[in-house]
């Protein structure tokens, strides 16, 4: 029953990624048909990220009252007729009101499942959920470049995704009763294992983020996505503009990245059978600002180009260890609402921090690109020991306090 859930899941994050990278592959030929400038991309990015703020920072609220099940079925349908519109859309006015139902469904779903598996199931399936979201971000292209190149239509292959998410909605919906029973097992085999240890409602009655660390790990979130999407979006100019290597052998070393990142977390649900999230996350930290470093220092060219795959290794294990920390850190009550939190911030970094440096660079030079990746990766590093020392001196003074 378990098993059946959580392949179910594995399958919703596949549907999670496909559409994530679809519009950026599809818009040179969409903005032909739309008589679009190429800036009309990002308005639509940042309507469809606005969506998944949005409905990220009310999944604790959507999950208290209508549970995981319902919430990711509804998101899945929310996807399915989002992208349906799109291949129907007779003009921008469509796609942008296409794109607020997009990113609402995006946001709920992936807060919801990233809590109940951090909830329910052990680290190494939160890493491969993430793998398999890498899957599904791969995808995307492949089967928008398809209908592309052999049918001549984007349409065509948002048509059949769309599809696709009803025939996973469907099977939700069968499965519907799955959750709760899932849900009610797996509490009463923590109850019956449970030794006598710190009471895991300490924040009781406290607002989320007035948890202490919760801050500090919400800056974490923010860094993370930022320094990624900004070394996916801007490591292809950098590879261009300041080693001097062609275009597309600079697109080709960044897929390597993205390629790292699904190895990566592919990888670490192995080993996180024997190695803390502490200590992946903080291994994986030092070996992205390795990679990011190899960019800064006057190496060969091949070595900038392996810095992106170490880089995007490094990177791998780092966010879904963070999430399945979260009701460790801060307590099962208040888990499902600070994840929303952390996704929310998450998807805040993604859409600021990119421009930000597109802006600086514009007027300076995309050279300073490492130098801000570098920062970003300091930040991250910094917030996330500061949660961990945060951690380390709570459960002392609980045992203080209960003598």
């Amino acid at each position: 029953m378990a098993t059946l859930l959580l392949i179910m899941i594995y399958l919703a994050f596949i549907s999670l990624g496909i559409p994530d990278s679809l519009l950026g592959v599809a818009w040179p030929v969409m903005q032909s048909d739309f008589g679009q400038p190429l800036e009309t991309a990002g308005f639509l990015y940042m309507i469809i990220a606005a969506g998944t703020i949005l409905s990220s920072l009310a999944s604790g609220w959507l999950n208290d009252r209508i549970g995981t099940g319902k919430v990711t079925l509804i998101s899945v349908i929310l996807t399915a007729a989002a992208l349906l519109g799109f291949s129907y859309a007779p003009s921008l006015y469509w796609l942008i009101i296409c794109a607020v139902p997009l990113g609402l469904g995006a946001g709920a779903i992936d807060a919801a499942l990233n809590n109940y598996v951090a909830l329910h199931y052990k680290s190494h399936h939160m890493s491969w959920l993430h793998c398999f979201w890498g899957v599904g971000a791969s995808i995307g292209p492949i089967m928008i470049s398809y209908f592309i190149a052999n049918k001549g239509s984007w349409r065509d292959g948002y048509f059949t995704i769309a599809f696709l998410q009803l025939g996973l909605a469907c099977l939700l919906l069968l499965t519907l009763p799955l959750w709760s029973k899932v849900s009610r097992k797996k509490q009463m085999e923590a109850e019956a294992g449970r030794t006598e240890s710190l009471p895991d409602e300490r924040a009781y009655g406290v607002k989320p983020l007035k948890i202490k660390g919760v801050k500090f790990a919400l800056l974490s979130f923010f860094f993370y996505c930022g320094v990624e999407s900004t070394l996916g979006l801007w490591g292809s100019s950098y590879l261009v503009g300041s080693k001097g290597i062609s275009a597309a052998v600079a697109a080709q070393w960044v897929s390597f990245f993205y390629g790292g990142i699904t190895l990566g977390r592919l990888i670490t649900g192995f080993i996180t059978f024997r190695v803390s999230n502490e200590k992946l996350i903080r291994s994986g930290q030092i070996t992205a600002i390795i990679g990011i470093v190899l960019f800064i220092l006057p190496l060969p060219v091949y070595m900038s180009l392996a810095g992106f795959i170490l880089a995007g290794l490094g990177l791998a294990p780092i966010y879904p260890c963070m999430i399945h920390e979260t009701p460790i850190r801060f307590g099962k009550k208040h888990s499902q609402s600070i994840i929303g939190y952390q996704m929310a911030v998450a998807y805040t970094g993604t859409t600021f921090l990119p421009p930000l440096l597109g802006i600086l660079a514009s007027h300076t030079t995309i050279g300073i690109f490492p130098y801000f990746a570098l920062a970003y990766m300091i930040a991250m590093l910094l917030g996330s020991e500061k949660v961990n020392r945060m951690m380390r001196i709570r459960p002392q003074k609980l045992v203080e306090k209960e003598h």
